[in-house]
C-alpha cells in the first residue's frame, strides 16, 4: 500500500526538497554568508594532514627576544646594523635576501648610506626589500624612491599580504596597490622566473603552510651580526629576514597550530609556495557547484528507494565518504568545499525525512480509513500494528470461518431496471449485511456484485470465529434480509429478494495480494473454494444457509439449533462434506 499514494507526487515532493536544500546552499556559497566557517573547515584540514618537511633552501634571520637580550640597541636599529647583517648573509653565499623590514623614512645619511651600499654590493636583483606604501603607479619609496632602487639594482614587494575576514593569513594576492607581492617578488628572484595570475590560479594563490610557527630554521639577527652562525647556513638559500619580537607586532594567526606566525615565516611559506609551483589550488568554480547541487541530490534519491532508516545511513555514509574524499583531495593539493555541500545534504535529508513521515502519515491514515471499511474500528490499530513497512500484512497461515452470500437471481431483477436504481439498490443492500459482518467482528474481503465474501478469525486472530461468523450468517438471514425487503417493499419491489449463504471453517492463506499500484487483503485455500460451493449448493434447496461440518464442530453451542441436510459432493473435493442448516 506503501504505492497507494501517488509515487509522482511523492517524487516531485522529493525533487522539490532536492533542489531547494541544494539552492539554499548554492546561495549562501554566492554570498559568503557561511565563509568563515568554510574557511575554518581549511585550518582543520591543515591540521589533520600535519607538518611537512619545510624547503631546506629557505632560512630565516630574526629579530627575536633573543636578539632583543643580546643588543644593547632597541628597534628600530641603526640601518648601520642591517646592513652589516646583509654583508654576512651575502658572504656567506646567499642566494637570495628578502628584507622584511620597511626602509621608507631616511635616517641619518650615513647610516642610510651604510645600509644602500651593502644592498647594492649584494649584487644585482639579489635583494627585496619591504615597501607597504607604494605610489600611485606601483612605484616603491624604499630609500627614497625607485629610482635609487633601480640604480642599486634593487627590488620591491609589497607586504601588505592582508589577512581573510576571520583574522587569519591564508592567502597571498599576486599584488596590492599595483605592486607585486613581496614572497612573489623573492620567488621570482631565487627561481629567475617571472609568476603571472595564472600560474596563480587567481589574484591570490593559497599559502601550503608546511607547518605551525617555528618550522623554518632560524638564526637570531644578533648571532648573524656577530658572525655567530654556522659557515655555510646561508649557502644558495634563500634568506628572509624579519621580525619575530611579539613587542615588534608582526605576528598574525595561521592555518596550523595555536600559536601566532612571525611575518617572516608567513612569507617563507609564500615563497616556498610559488617555488612549489602553487600546488594548493582551489577546486574551479564549475566543480564546487556540482558537489554542492550533488550532496543535495543524494538524500532525496536514497529516500525514494530506501526506508528512513537506510536513506539516513545512506546519507550520513555518503557525508562521511565526502568529508574523507576531501582530506585526500587536499592531501592532493585540491580544496574542495565543505560546509556548503554538507550543508545541502543536511537540509536534503532533513527535508526527505519530514517528507516521508508526513507521507507515510497519510498513508497510514488512508489505510486506516481503508480498513475500517471492512473491519471493526477497533481492530484496526491492530491490523496496523501487524502490518510491515510498506503497510503490507504478511502471508500467514490461518484458522479462519469464511463466509460468502449471494442474492437469488439478481442478474434477472437488474436487466429490467434502470442502473441507476440498481445501484442504490445494491448499495442499501450492501450496507445493511455489512454491517451484520462487522458487528460480529467479520473482515469484509471483498464484494463481487452481489455477492459478499467475508472471513471470520483473520488478520485477527478469533478463537471463536466460527460462532461469530453462525450469528453474522443468521442476523443476515433473520433480520437484516426482512428490514431490507421491507424498504424494497416501501419502493414498490413486493417480492423481496432471497439470499443464500455458505459457511465453511479451516485453514487459509491470509495477506496481501497485488501489484504496487493496487493491493488488498484477501484469503487463498480450498477452505474459500469450498464456502463458495456450498453457497451456490443452496439454490433450490430450500436452505438460506448451508454449514459445513468443520464449522459446526468448531461452535460452542449446542447442534441442537442445527439439522443434518445430507452429504453433499462438492465440486473440486474428492471426498464429500456433511452439510448443516438452521432448525426449522
Amino acid at each position: 500500500m506503501k504505492a497507494s499514494v501517488p509515487g509522482r507526487t511523492y517524487a516531485l515532493l522529493l525533487a522539490a526538497i532536492a533542489v531547494c536544500s541544494a539552492g539554499i546552499a548554492l546561495l549562501l556559497y554566492a554570498t559568503g554568508l557561511m565563509h568563515d566557517t568554510e574557511l575554518a573547515s581549511v585550518d582543520t584540514r591543515f591540521e589533520l594532514r600535519g607538518d611537512e618537511p619545510p624547503r631546506d633552501d629557505i632560512v630565516l634571520v630574526l629579530i627575536d627576544d633573543i636578539t632583543s637580550h643580546e643588543l644593547p640597541e632597541r628597534f628600530p636599529f641603526p640601518r648601520s646594523l642591517h646592513g652589516r647583517v646583509v654583508d654576512a648573509v651575502n658572504r656567506d653565499g646567499a642566494k637570495t635576501i628578502a628584507y622584511d623590514v620597511e626602509f621608507l623614512q631616511q635616517t641619518e645619511e650615513r647610516e642610510d648610506i651604510a645600509l644602500i651600499d651593502a644592498v647594492a654590493n649584494a649584487g644585482p636583483n639579489k635583494v627585496v626589500l619591504a615597501d607597504s606604501q607604494p605610489n600611485e603607479e606601483g612605484e616603491s619609496g624604499v630609500f627614497g624612491g625607485q629610482d635609487l632602487l633601480d640604480d642599486i639594482k634593487a627590488l620591491a614587494g609589497n607586504t601588505q599580504i592582508g589577512e581573510d575576514s576571520d583574522g587569519v593569513r591564508r592567502r597571498v594576492p599576486f599584488e596590492v596597490g599595483k605592486m607585486k607581492t613581496f614572497p612573489l617578488v623573492a620567488a621570482e628572484i631565487a627561481s629567475g622566473e617571472e609568476i603571472t595570475t595564472s600560474d596563480m590560479g587567481g589574484e591570490r594563490a593559497w599559502i601550503d603552510y608546511a607547518g605551525p610557527a617555528e618550522t623554518y630554521p632560524a638564526v637570531p639577527f644578533s648571532r648573524v651580526l656577530d658572525g655567530n652562525f654556522e659557515p655555510g647556513t646561508f649557502a644558495d638559500k634563500i634568506v628572509v629576514i624579519g621580525a619575530s619580537d611579539p613587542t615588534l607586532k608582526d605576528i598574525a594567526q595561521v592555518p596550523i597550530g595555536d600559536d601566532l606566525m612571525s611575518g617572516p615565516e608567513i612569507n617563507a611559506n609564500a615563497i616556498a609556495t610559488a617555488l612549489d609551483g602553487f600546488e594548493l589550488q582551489s577546486t574551479p568554480l564549475g566543480l564546487d557547484l556540482f558537489l554542492i547541487a550533488l550532496m543535495g541530490m543524494l538524500a532525496p534519491l536514497a529516500s525514494y528507494r530506501l526506508s528512513p532508516l537506510r536513506a539516513l545511513a545512506a546519507a550520513v555514509l555518503a557525508g562521511a565518504l565526502y568529508l574523507v574524499s576531501a582530506k585526500l583531495a587536499f592531501d592532493a593539493g585540491r580544496i574542495v568545499p565543505i560546509l556548503y555541500p554538507m550543508m545541502a545534504l543536511g537540509l536534503s535529508l532533513v527535508g526527505s525525512l519530514v517528507v516521508y513521515y508526513l507521507r507515510e502519515a497519510f498513508i497510514r491514515r488512508r489505510v486506516r480509513d481503508t480498513f475500517a471499511r471492512f473491519v471493526p474500528e477497533q481492530v484496526v490499530g491492530q491490523v496496523l500494528a501487524q502490518a510491515d513497512e510498506d503497510l503490507r500484512l504478511a502471508g500467514r497461515r490461518m484458522e479462519v470461518t469464511v463466509l460468502f452470500s449471494d442474492i437469488r437471481g439478481f442478474t434477472t431483477f437488474s436487466e429490467t431496471r434502470d442502473p441507476g436504481e440498481v445501484l442504490e439498490i445494491l448499495n442499501r443492500y450492501h450496507e445493511e449485511m455489512t454491517d451484520a459482518v462487522m458487528e460480529h467482528g467479520g473482515t469484509l474481503i471483498s464484494f463481487m456484485g452481489d455477492g459478499i465474501y467475508a472471513v471470520f478469525g483473520a488478520p485477527i486472530e478469533q478463537s471463536d470465529h466460527a460462532d461469530r461468523a453462525l450469528a453474522s450468517a443468521r442476523e443476515m438471514v433473520e433480520r437484516r434480509l426482512p428490514a431490507f425487503n421491507d424498504w424494497m417493499r416501501e419502493r414498490g419491489v413486493k417480492d423481496g429478494f432471497q439470499i443464500g449463504i455458505g459457511l465453511n471453517s479451516g485453514p487459509v492463506m491470509a495477506g496481501n495480494i497485488g501489484s504496487r499500484q493496487r493491493m488488498e487483503y484477501t484469503t487463498i485455500g480450498d477452505t474459500v473454494n469450498t464456502a463458495a460451493r456450498l453457497e451456490g449448493m443452496t439454490k433450490g434447496s430450500g436452505h438460506s444457509l448451508f454449514i459445513a461440518d468443520t464449522t459446526r464442530e468448531l461452535l460452542s453451542s449446542a447442534d441442537g439449533e442445527l439439522t443434518f441436510v445430507d452429504e453433499m459432493a462438492v465440486r473440486g473435493r474428492a471426498e464429500g462434506i456433511r452439510v448443516w442448516a438452521p432448525a426449522a
